[in-house]
């Protein structure tokens, strides 16, 4: 997938648990999860701007673009 999920990085940096970002981002845990592994379809704007603010943090931080390799 082109799209690369690094919210792991940033929980590490600000030194946060998944379960105080999703207390505090207002989303259950297990999304927070799923979003962390990348098995996600989308995310809301709303819900992107909430964990920048919470990380205090840009999209870009979070989110990656890898052109994929072609063979």
């Amino acid at each position: 997938m082109p799209i690369i999920v690094n919210l792991d990085v940033m929980l590490a940096k600000r030194k946060m648990r998944s379960r105080e970002l999703s207390e505090r981002v207002g989303i259950t845990e297990q999304n927070i999860s799923l979003l962390r592994s990348g098995k996600v379809r989308g995310v809301r704007f709303e819900t992107l701007e909430k964990i920048c603010d919470v990380l205090n943090c840009q999209p870009g931080d979070i989110l990656e673009f890898r052109k994929a390799e072609t063979p």
